[in-house]
């Protein structure tokens, strides 16, 4: 995971603090000045804010207090709860936290060495496909001797103020952070893919066999070290942080910090009864302010579960920020949850191992239709095909694929302004099971992402076999920039993105011929099949020129539904193409009967119901059964 991190603007960290011991100096970064281009993208400063070393602020300046939890956080004045929050996430794995703060013992100040202080420290951030090591030196904002920003509940700890300052780099500047979104961080901790659920639309406080679903999915992110969070929309600037009579506040981001089923119960009841509870720790930003509502740390709920259990939880009565509620009540009383799950790619991991494509592509414009690639959403009809497109195979009967579209961050600096994300999405579409070239007409959708305009969007979809084609655009056309694809599906499904329109044209295009027509052929399924007292197991091939394509087998049915769809560029249109029906034996397929396609261009027919015939070439008879076949033929090679 770590074996290629990138340094950050060309800045190396172990020189930099070599040559910084050498000369025997503190280390003043030069690019991300202790000045108010460091803080604001626009308008003007507030009070006065002077930048102050660590060891100006307090004595004994230290990297950890007594180690790193969730407790450690409090957020400043900046609206930066969502930074605040995945750092709480952040700070509950320790596995995850030592990735981002690399070598922190050798980074933790050393009183007995004060010499081996160079005013360096470094962090590294998962960023558009890569990790990179950013370098910051160690003068934060102040304001009366105060951080004003991410600070800790010790006074003399500084890794999430630091954290957070490097952050700020990456995105520009420290106002850049104010209203961000948890999502972005929690990837950025991790390099996983985020999944944001709308609790709301998605009706799970009342609909019970969808929460306990979506709890159980919430568990296992949680179980594999992944990072989650919760929120509640504010729709208005006034609800902006209004605390409800629940205790919670609105528009502002949770960090969950655990999940577990709670058993009720004391002694050996609780083990026969084994009634368990569906339950979830959030931890809010302020450090203060807690739910007050059923299982809140002094709620009498707690007394039907024993001593050892509560231990076990942790439950504590302190105002710190921290508290348990049931599944249920956060489904009613949050709209929003975010999962950021870490995708294993392991295969020497016992948990589920993904299989990762990752595509880095580009909308660009260009005046030739063939060559442009913004063409904006499907509500543009003209120019929708003109975006990118990626092709990817789901090989088994059905699968689970996972499909993040990211598009480059943007800093938000004074020279700039502030860094717009474009409103981006995808369609996927299930197309010919032998496609090699670009689409330009449209097929079956087989599912379609939101449209938004966040730093990423996600999808996660469950697709049987076959070939199917990713189109990300930008919502409106024209629009340009960098986007990061990424697929993960259980077995490798041969990833690329389809850059050919049509079949190119070679040195050998005039001895061997150069395509003259293109023919789509989608055999729907068939009927009246040659029964066998189960029924058939039967499957369909498609022959042209050389070119096969073939069915699954559809089990134990006369009348079969196949579904296929192949796509022939001909160099012989007047060759018909065949298609076959065989049933599936242990020892030998046994033929059920074929039909000849003709597939004229001027063919206004495209549906046809034909009766199969036999193989015989002079006087072929009829077999029992016919079949359903949509045929599309064109002079146009990038007709379909």
């Amino acid at each position: 995971m770590f074996s290629c991190v990138k340094p950050y603007e060309d800045q190396n960290y172990s020189a930099l603090k070599r040559a910084c011991l050498r000369r025997k100096v503190l280390f003043e970064d030069p690019n991300f000045p202790a000045t108010d281009d460091s803080l604001y993208y626009k308008g003007s400063p507030g009070p006065t804010v002077r930048w102050k070393r660590p060891k100006d602020i307090c004595e004994d300046p230290r990297l950890f207090v007594d180690g790193i939890s969730s407790h450690d956080l409090h957020q400043g004045q900046v609206g930066n709860c969502w930074f605040v929050a995945a750092c709480s996430s952040l700070a509950s794995r320790e596995s995850l936290w030592q990735k981002v703060i690399p070598d922190w013992k050798e980074q933790e100040w050393d009183p007995e060495k004060p010499n081996a202080y160079a005013g360096i420290f470094h962090f590294h951030f998962w960023r558009f496909g890569e990790w990179v090591d950013v370098v910051i030196d160690d003068r934060l904002p102040t304001v009366n001797n105060q951080l004003i920003y991410c600070h800790s509940s010790s006074r003399n700890e500084f890794w999430c103020a630091l954290v957070e300052k490097a952050y700020a780099k990456l995105a520009g500047c420290y106002q850049a952070l104010d209203g961000g979104n948890t999502a972005d961080a929690l990837v950025d901790f991790t390099g996983g893919v985020s999944e944001p659920i709308d609790l709301t639309e998605g009706d799970f406080a009342n609909d019970e066999a969808k929460r306990n679903q979506l709890f159980e999915r919430v568990l296992k992110v949680h179980s594999r070290g992944g990072l989650i969070s919760a929120s509640i929309k504010a729709v208005t600037a006034a609800d902006m942080e209004a605390r409800l009579a629940c205790g919670l506040v609105k528009g502002h981001a949770y960090a969950i910090t655990d999940v577990r089923k709670v058993r009720l119960g004391h002694g050996l009841l609780a083990f026969f009864k084994s009634e368990k509870l569906d339950m979830i720790r959030l931890r809010n930003p302020w450090g203060e302010r807690e739910w007050n509502g059923p299982w809140s740390d002094t709620s009498e709920e707690w007394q039907k579960v024993s001593k050892s259990e509560r231990e076990k939880l942790g439950v504590t009565v302190q105002d710190d920020g921290e508290f348990w509620m049931t599944f249920e009540d956060l489904c009613r009383y949050f709209t929003d949850i975010i999962k950021c799950r870490l995708i294993n790619t392991s295969y020497l991991s016992i948990h589920k191992t993904w299989e990762e494509a990752r595509l880095r592509g580009a909308w660009t414009r260009h005046e030739d239709p063939l060559q442009n690639r913004s063409g904006g959403c499907i509500n543009h009809k003209d120019t929708f095909f003109q975006n990118p497109q990626y092709i990817f195979d789901v090989k088994k009967p059905e699968d689970e694929v996972l499909i993040c579209i990211q598009q480059r961050p943007k800093q938000s600096t004074r020279r700039d302004g502030k860094g717009e994300n474009l409103a981006i999405g995808f369609d996927i579409y299930k197309v010919e099971e032998n496609r090699q070239y670009r689409m330009h007409s449209l097929q079956h959708r087989a599912a379609s992402s939101i449209y938004i305009n966040s730093r990423s969007v996600f999808l996660r979809t469950e697709q049987p076999e076959g070939r199917y084609v990713i189109i990300p655009t930008t919502f409106e056309p024209g629009h340009t920039g960098e986007f990061l694809l990424r697929v993960f599906t259980d077995v490798p499904s041969n990833c690329r993105e389809l850059r050919l329109d049509e079949p190119p044209r070679t040195c050998w295009s005039s001895l061997c011929g150069y395509p003259q027509q293109v023919t789509q052929v989608h055999v729907l399924g068939a009927a009246g099949l040659k029964d066998s007292p189960t029924g058939a197991n039967s499957y369909v091939i498609i022959k042209c020129e050389g070119d096969k394509v073939r069915s699954a087998v559809q089990k134990g049915t006369s009348t079969p539904e196949y579904d296929v769809k192949g796509v022939f560029y001909r160099k012989k249109p007047s060759q018909p193409i065949t298609v076959q029906i065989w049933n599936h034996r242990v020892l030998k397929d046994e033929f059920l009967g074929q039909v000849h396609l003709k597939a004229n261009a001027d063919d206004l027919q495209a549906l046809h119901t034909l009766h199969l015939r036999d193989r015989n070439s002079r006087q072929p008879s009829d077999l029992p059964g016919t079949v359903a076949v949509r045929v599309l033929s064109s002079a146009s090679l990038t007709a379909v």
